[in-house]
């Protein structure tokens, strides 16, 4: 979740938006596993699609297509 009240995570943006990810506030593994696929600060994030019950959401990330669970996109804080 979000750090403080304010903040917007990759979670909040809407289909068809795009953002740039500020800041990754997942621990450990979690962290890591989110950094291995591309997603690093000042990346642009561009949401595709999300599922009918918001789990996973499908974003394009430095070309190519990913797909991320709700509790990973509300680690990655964006603008």
């Amino acid at each position: 979740m979000a750090e403080a009240a304010g903040e917007k995570t990759l979670r909040d943006v809407k289909i068809g938006q795009s953002a740039v990810v500020r800041k990754l506030t997942g621990e450990g593994a979690l962290k890591r596993h989110i950094m291995d696929m591309g997603i690093t600060k000042g990346t642009d994030v561009y949401v595709r699609k999300v599922a009918p019950l918001g789990d996973p959401i499908e974003v394009t990330v430095r070309g190519y297509e990913l797909s991320l669970r709700k509790s990973e996109a509300e680690s990655i804080l964006v603008s």
